[in-house]
């Protein structure tokens, strides 16, 4: 049986790992230290801080924000 394919911001995270060579974990530990905490804030530093795209800040800040609130 073949795995399911990632659905919502999990589904970028192959492409964000194989572009920026960090992987996803390490990422997210880096979002959970931030002393931001609005998504849009967020987003913004990954992409200033760290020259991430936008759908790929925006996929590891809604996941990210998404396991904390749970």
């Amino acid at each position: 049986m073949t795995a399911t394919p990632a659905k919502g911001p999990a589904s970028y995270f192959p492409s964000i790992e194989k572009k920026y060579g960090r992987p996803v974990a390490e990422w997210k530990d880096l979002i959970r230290a931030s002393p931001l905490g609005k998504h849009m804030e967020l987003v913004a530093w990954l992409k200033t801080e760290h020259g991430l795209g936008h759908g790929h800040a925006n996929a590891l800040v809604a996941h990210t924000l998404a396991e904390a609130a749970a």
